[in-house]
């Protein structure tokens, strides 16, 4: 069964370059040019990614990716002329799960898009590595159910902040770089390594008692992250 990605982006002219190059990989493509008949599409059909410019008439892309997130936890590539990290990290903490800033590589992006859909619709080929329960520090993981919690309390994360963690949780003891991460959780070499950092930030504000003292995702200068295999119990 051939993917298929809806592509929201008001300027046609990009839009149908994308297009071309997602055909071109046998990827079934939709456009819509506003949020509102995104959200028309993504209702008529089954989508396994989205393509998502910030600059919309209308609902931005922030709203889009916000609303659609109560509902959906298919990838989504923010495609945005907004270059400013504080876009970047208000779009990866919204629930993006990667972000191309304008002009790109069509190329490039359908490379990102194919690593994506491999991770949503392949999920059994990270089977052999699933560890379903996992505890550390005051947190208990259950990878199947993408879920944390602390207590009986749950701990909000996106997709991808949670892969984040439980890559780490699995190597314990291991220091990852930035491209280690890169790689295993987008799936591919191309990016802004930014986004791991932005992942790494969100995380520590979400689980540290004093993110700027990190105790559980550590930082090895020089090197990247490490979640020590003393706090796993």
């Amino acid at each position: 069964m051939k993917a298929a990605v809806l592509i929201i982006e008001d300027e046609v002219e990009i839009a149908d370059l994308i297009k071309l190059y997602l055909n071109n990989e046998g990827i079934d493509a939709f456009h819509a040019d506003n949020a509102e008949a995104g959200f028309l599409i993504l209702k008529e059909k089954k989508i396994d990614l989205i393509v998502l410019d910030i600059n919309l008439p209308g609902m931005d892309g922030f709203e889009f990716l916000q609303t659609i997130r109560k509902e959906y936890r298919i990838p989504v590539i923010i495609v945005s002329a907004r270059q400013d990290d504080n876009d970047m990290i208000l779009g990866l903490g919204t629930g993006a799960d990667d972000y191309v800033t304008k002009p790109f590589s069509p190329k490039v992006l359908a490379a990102r898009v194919r690593a994506n859909l491999r991770r949503y619709m392949n999920p059994e080929e990270s089977e052999k590595n699933k560890v379903r329960q996992i505890r550390f520090s005051d947190y208990i993981v259950d990878s199947e159910a993408y879920l944390i919690k602390k207590g009986d309390k749950k701990i909000s994360l996106s997709p991808r902040e949670f892969e984040v963690l439980l890559y780490l949780l699995k190597n314990a003891g291991v220091p990852k770089t930035p491209e280690d991460i890169y790689k295993a959780i987008w799936g591919n070499n191309f990016g802004d390594l930014t986004t791991v950092a932005v992942h790494i930030q969100r995380l520590r504000k979400k689980l540290e008692k004093n993110s700027t003292l990190p105790e559980i995702i550590e930082t090895v200068h020089g090197v990247g992250y490490i979640i020590r295999k003393e706090i796993l119990s």
